[in-house]
């Protein structure tokens, strides 16, 4: 049976869980209160950080699952997503509008990719 490797982890969450050659994150939010596109970009410096620290990249990731807040908010999260992605490693990707844990947050972005 593979061992389940679990990083940052507390109570409620792990940040990256490793399992069978899979990378697992938990949804990645940015700074609260700033604009779609910089909580965007947070959250896509934590993924390279945490995929890093897993031992894989961007390049590998499979699927990518989006929550905003408000799907007025698409385009402008879209415009750093589009810049961010490696050309030829489009994951497949969900994104949808779902109410975040706090108001102050448009963004949410949850990643899987191969180790």
């Amino acid at each position: 049976m593979a061992d389940i490797e679990r990083h940052h982890t507390n109570q409620r969450m792990s940040q990256i869980v490793k399992h069978n050659g899979t990378v697992y994150l938990a949804g990645q939010v940015g700074t609260a209160g700033a604009s779609v596109a910089q909580q965007t970009q947070d959250c896509l410096d934590k993924v390279d950080a945490l995929l890093a620290e897993a031992g894989s990249d961007k390049t590998r990731i499979l699927q990518a699952v989006i929550w905003l807040a408000d799907m007025a908010d698409f385009d402008e999260m879209n415009g750093v997503w589009d810049a961010w992605v490696a050309e030829g490693h489009a994951p497949a990707r969900a994104c949808g509008e779902a109410k975040l844990a706090r108001p102050d947050f448009t963004v949410e972005i949850i990643v899987t990719a191969a180790a």
